[in-house]
């Protein structure tokens, strides 16, 4: 293929250290590349070397003649005295940019909820960082690099860019290098991954998936320094090729490695127990939410929420920016109190909240890492392994060297794992998180998960990392009009909701308003799933939701084989608490009847990606 874009013998060093040294790689027509790494490996230096906006100490980087490259860096570019109209369309006028449907797309994808006149200094990080990417992927380019584009966009957000991405160019066309920690859109996206470590840029094969396996084999080639992180990585191995939604339809590498590799591997939760361990520390009550409704000026935010949030249950809740996810998690922590209905709080419950805001962290900012942990607990257990806090701090990727670092001084991904290791430690037995993943990258990422795997209790996560949600939940939620809903066919029957409603409130011009609500109404007019004659997009919807309905109907059998267990280990004299579990049970096995009977409505009517 044609070469767009590359580097040759690269060097480039700080005054601390080197960074790449004698690096050669390239870009060629067609190649759709994700960047993963350790934070500070150097991801951002080599987007800033192919794009010239960093000049290496040696060697040289390489570009076609007449190739364009348009970069989407983390520095906020954009000129504070321009609206945002000016700023993505320029001075072209309404009736020429509102009938490209290109332009009308980006638009609705990206900034239809942020106001059109408003000027970029008038506007908040996260949508300055929209309007920047919206402008630049209005204009043509041979190559897009993109640094973290998927920070300040929610799940909408991502599916959308995903999407836009995939059919940007035609195939054998135009180059993406991205880098992002949202393992959900590497796998999406991206046909190749490159690791930036130690120095060097390593090439692997298809998305993160892909990139997963092929990990494995790296290291087990390697020699016993690489243990840790090899049984790390079979274990998310394991995750994604048991059904981690979107990949077991895109085998990029060779299934018999892949069961080969995870033959011994348990699954990553032991849901009965953890659910037993729960009922144990929890009791039956946890916490209820009853007609619960939270306003703001005036301002409907939730309205008659109604949720009784049982022992063990690990839940996702989604919903778009502003909707009142924070709210929600507020009323359960207890920091927010409703306008009307009640929150009922079990007497053992002990809620442990990692919020945005590392609130937690203030009063220690000038403490050493090393005298935060010296006042904690002595031992936490991790997979029946009792670890001192260090240990545990050392196995969500802490160097041991930065337990010397005073907590002020620490990077944001740095004081997220602080943070969660914190509340750990204070041993909740009802856990919040929200947006947990944000400041790390893919490797820290897993490290947090492989700890979340193993503790015992009622856990409920605000994420748009969609990758992270369906990996550490199993049921997931969403708010949808200030009302609380729940998702059986998980984050693609959340789209699909979202993608039937006009977002209130649209401040975009009447032009792109109008466009919006006229494909919703298209959308809301079309046939039913599995009608003859589906087009190919109909098509990928209805195996997306076969797919989701399958990863639902494994989830309601564990939950089923869990409360059957339950049920045997109660005690019969307490007539109600057996009479409550097996409601659950006939609830759980209803919900599996009418699941079961969509699948084979959808399997009947939609062939095969082989066959068709």
């Amino acid at each position: 293929m044609a070469h767009l874009l590359g580097a040759e013998a690269l060097h480039l060093e700080y005054p601390t250290r080197v960074v790449f040294d004698s690096v050669t790689l390239g870009v060629n027509e067609g190649d759709r590349i994700g960047l993963v790494g350790r934070n500070g490996g150097g991801k951002s230096s080599l987007l800033g070397l192919l794009s010239g906006q960093v000049s290496p100490d040696s060697g040289r980087v390489t570009r076609r003649g007449g190739v364009r490259v348009g970069v989407l860096d983390q520095a906020d570019t954009l000129d504070h005295t321009r609206t945002v109209g000016q700023t993505i369309v320029g001075d072209r006028p309404e009736h020429e940019w509102a009938g490209d449907p290109r332009v009308r797309d980006v638009i609705a994808g990206l900034v239809v909820d942020i106001p059109w006149e408003a000027r970029a200094g008038e506007l908040s990080g996260g949508q300055r960082r929209r309007v920047a990417l919206a402008a630049l992927l209005l204009d043509e380019w041979d190559v897009v690099l993109l640094d973290e584009p998927t920070n300040h966009l929610d799940v909408e957000g991502i599916t959308w860019l995903a999407d836009h991405l995939k059919r940007r160019w035609s195939r054998n066309t135009g180059g993406l290098l991205v880098v992002t920690h949202d393992r959900w859109f590497l796998d999406e996206v991206c046909t190749m991954t490159w690791e930036v470590h130690d120095q060097i840029v390593e090439p692997f094969e298809g998305g993160y998936a892909a990139y997963v396996l092929q990990r494995v084999e790296r290291d087990r080639q390697a020699a016993a320094s690489e243990t840790k992180r090899q049984n790390l990585m079979r274990k998310e191995l394991a995750w994604l090729r048991r059904g981690a939604p979107a990949r077991t339809s895109k085998p990029k590498f060779r299934i018999e490695a892949a069961n080969t590799l995870i033959a011994d591997v348990p699954p990553p939760r032991d849901r009965v127990e953890l659910s037993r361990l729960a009922t144990a520390r929890l009791g039956k009550d946890v916490i209820d939410l009853l007609d619960a409704s939270v306003s703001f000026d005036g301002r409907p935010v939730l309205r008659d929420v109604e949720w009784r949030i049982g022992p063990g249950e690990r839940t996702g809740i989604l919903g778009a920016n502003g909707a009142g996810k924070s709210t929600l998690l507020g009323l359960i922590a207890g920091t927010i109190t409703p306008d009307s209905g009640v929150v009922k709080t079990g007497k053992t419950v002990r809620v442990g909240v990692l919020d945005q805001e590392f609130a937690e962290l203030a009063a220690i900012a000038g403490d050493r890492v090393r005298e935060v942990l010296d006042r904690t607990r002595t031992t936490f257990v991790v997979d029946g392994r009792e670890l001192t806090p260090a240990q545990l701090l050392e196995r969500l990727g802490f160097a041991r060297e930065h337990l010397s670092a005073r907590v002020a001084d620490l990077s944001g991904g740095q004081r997220r794992r602080l943070h969660l290791l914190l509340v750990l430690l204070a041993e909740p037995n009802v856990l919040v998180l929200d947006e947990p993943t944000n400041d790390l990258d893919v490797d820290m990422l897993a490290a947090m998960e492989d700890v979340l795997d193993s503790w015992p209790g009622t856990l409920i996560a605000v994420s748009h990392d969609r990758y992270f949600l369906e990996r550490v939940t199993d049921q997931q939620y969403a708010i949808l009009g200030g009302r609380l809903r729940h998702l059986p066919g998980g984050v693609d029957e959340y789209l699909r909701l979202r993608a039937g409603s006009v977002p209130a409130g649209s401040a975009a011009p009447a032009a792109i308003a109008a466009a919006t609500a006229g494909r919703t109404a298209a959308a809301g007019t079309a046939g039913p799933a599995g009608a003859v004659g589906l087009s190919n997009a109909e098509l990928r919807v209805a195996r997306k939701e076969l797919a989701a309905i399958e990863r639902r109907l494994d989830r309601l059998a564990a939950q089923v084989a869990a409360a059957h267990a339950g049920l045997a280990g109660h005690d019969p004299s307490d007539y109600e608490g057996v009479l409550r579990i097996t409601k659950e049970v006939g609830e759980l096995e209803a919900e599996i009847a009418a699941l079961e009977e969509r699948w084979l409505e959808l399997s009947e009517q939609t062939p095969s990606p082989s066959s068709s």
